[in-house]
């Protein structure tokens, strides 16, 4: 007993998204989901903040739109949070590290942090 009555977040179905499909990856987004980046460029005090299935939409045509592999490293589910950890590669060599925290409500992402670190010459 015990079991939630709203739909479960699917971390296979977040690793198969992360790993290659940015409509199924967008589909996991709440609509009214808010994302907040931070990393070299957007800072903790001013972090680039994304509102609406739209605003985190443009972010991931952007970002698949590169030239570069996505791979879940880690992925932790408990209750109406999950975490986990993206590994990226330009062509070039470039990697990128990310980890992200979410907040879940029925089954999809309402809130979700990311703090990510890239290779700089």
């Amino acid at each position: 007993m015990g079991t939630a009555a709203s739909p479960a977040f699917d971390a296979e179905t977040l690793r198969r998204a992360v790993e290659g499909n940015p409509n199924t990856l967008l589909s996991l987004y709440a609509d009214d989901a808010e994302v907040r980046v931070v990393d070299h460029n957007t800072q903790p005090s001013r972090p680039r903040v994304l509102h609406g299935r739209d605003a985190i939409s443009a972010m991931l045509d952007d970002v698949y739109s590169r030239d570069m592999t996505h791979r879940l490293e880690e992925c932790v589910v408990q209750g109406d949070r999950a975490a986990f950890t993206e590994s990226c590669e330009y062509a070039d060599g470039v990697r990128v590290l990310s980890e992200s925290m979410l907040r879940l409500r029925d089954g999809k992402i309402t809130e979700q942090t990311l703090i990510q670190a890239w290779d700089e010459g």
